[in-house]
């Protein structure tokens, strides 16, 4: 019996990570659909490429730092790695025999190191898409290795690693801040760097529409992004073998459908409220929003409370991208600070309403994941801008990144 337990928690853990995993498909597909076409191949690209990037980095040390075996910095020669034994060659490790029930898991350390990878290139895709349509490839993948290896799982370790965010009551179940947060703290860094993209702003600083290519590829990333939140936040309550866990992953997944509803629907009577138009951009992100707001609590509500807390994030989003793009200056091509880091920290800040978790400490932890990965972000990126340019020129964006970055024009046809 303990046997099918453990087979069946371990299928399900890496099911949940391959509905992660198809997320990097949504967010590229949303990206390529709200830059320009001039851009598209370029975004394609990165993403390709950071998703890559996170796998390796997690694996040579990232989930080492996240999940040490002896305290916050302790025990790293004695962490995971040496225990899969596909750690580069460092280590011949344990026969397969010996990963997972004698370990005290309910399922294998294989499967947990997927579910737990795919996270961590969730978060930097969120950096792909305030970049896009003027940072270069290179600093981008560079950036990658620093945020996924050591930015990222040092915050993560604070919530998910028994740190001390998690020991003192903080709550974040799927990752509103540990992940999504975390994500848009590190994309408004390296946007501060870059600046906007040519043309964005005139000189009396009017920001100018800059439409992006395929609304319906956009929408198709939302899509995808929807069905892989199921992954993310039902593949968070870890087991499904008893009646217990398959219940709470059940309210699981209905919370996470109905905030997703109430974020689009909530997003685009904003939008008609406000400009008699519903925008199918706000609606997208609405969607998104939905989904950010739930992510650290998705167990407790109720379907109705569901519905409210995406609605409360739908309505969120729309105001966000339009304050941070006409008052602040800040060129995010695909609204994802807004999305992930604005409705990220209302998802944290909701949990107190359902739990035991309080108001204070999970405003403590929203600003040490949003200081932390900040602060470290922006030092990075200055380091690697002295190394060199992390901005495309003027002329360069001008012939668009496909060109100048890629060599291979996603519409070659249309010019």
């Amino acid at each position: 019996m303990e046997e099918i337990k453990f087979a069946l928690d371990t299928f399900y853990a890496i099911m949940a990570g391959a509905l992660v995993m198809w997320m990097a498909a949504g967010f590229t597909m949303l990206e390529a659909g709200l830059v320009q076409k001039k851009d598209v191949s370029e975004i394609v690209t990165k993403n390709l490429g950071l998703y890559s990037i996170a796998c390796i980095m997690y694996l040579a040390c990232g989930f080492m730092l996240m999940y040490p075996s002896g305290g916050a910095f302790g025990g790293l020669l004695e962490g995971y790695l040496p225990a899969i034994g596909t750690s580069l060659g460092l280590s011949t490790g344990l026969p397969n025999e010996e990963i997972g029930m004698p370990y005290g898991m309910d399922y294998s350390q294989q499967a947990d190191f997927f579910f737990q990878v795919v996270f961590v290139a969730t978060a930097m895709s969120i950096v792909s898409g305030a970049v896009a349509g003027r940072m270069k490839l290179l600093p981008f993948f560079l950036f990658a290795i620093v945020l996924t290896g050591f930015i990222y799982p040092i915050q993560g370790y604070w919530n998910w690693g028994g740190g001390f965010l998690s020991s003192n009551g903080y709550s974040d179940y799927a990752g509103s801040g540990t992940v999504h947060l975390c994500g848009a703290a590190a994309a408004l860094a390296v946007v501060t760097a870059l600046g906007p993209r040519k043309g964005k702003y005139s000189f009396d600083g009017t920001s100018m529409p800059m439409p992006g290519s395929n609304i319906p590829m956009a929408a198709l990333g939302a899509w995808i992004l929807w069905l892989g939140w199921f992954g993310f936040n039902g593949g968070s309550e870890l087991i499904v073998s008893d009646e217990a866990s398959a219940i709470a992953v059940s309210q699981v997944f209905l919370n996470t459908n109905m905030a997703a509803a109430g974020g689009v629907v909530a997003a685009m009577l904003t939008s008609l409220y406000m400009t008699g138009k519903m925008d199918v951009t706000m609606a997208i992100n609405g969607a998104i929003a939905g989904l950010v707001a739930i992510t650290a609590g998705p167990s407790a509500p109720t379907g109705g409370a569901a519905v409210l807390i995406g609605a409360a994030g739908g309505v969120l989003v729309y105001f966000s991208i339009l304050f941070l793009d006409k008052n602040l200056k800040i060129d995010d091509p695909v609204g994802a600070i807004s999305a992930h880091g604005v409705v990220g920290i209302l998802g944290i800040m909701v949990v107190p309403f359902t739990s035991d978790a309080s108001f204070g400490m999970q405003a403590l932890g929203a600003i040490c994941i949003a200081g932390f990965t900040y602060v470290m972000s922006l030092l990075t990126i200055y380091v690697i801008n002295i190394v060199m340019p992390i901005r495309a020129t003027d002329e360069e964006q001008d012939m668009g990144l496909d060109v100048s970055e890629v060599g291979v024009e996603a519409y070659p046809e249309f010019k």
